[in-house]
């Protein structure tokens, strides 16, 4: 999933990955480099996302 939301400055930015967990305050999102911990009030949009295609196969010349 896809989670926007605002940060310091009033600029915006995605977390994408994994949502792991979610209460009444805020959203947890496990994205390749960490998990994100986004307070619900800063949250602006959210959307599944389909997953990745599956990596080729790297080319061999014969």
């Amino acid at each position: 999933m896809v989670v926007r939301y605002r940060i310091a400055g009033g600029g915006l930015t995605d977390a994408l990955g994994h949502l792991v967990d979610t209460d009444d305050g805020d959203c947890t999102v496990r994205t390749r480099q960490a998990d994100v911990v986004i307070p619900l009030e800063l949250v602006v949009a959210a959307k599944e996302v389909p997953p990745a295609p599956p990596r080729r196969q790297a080319r061999t010349s014969d």
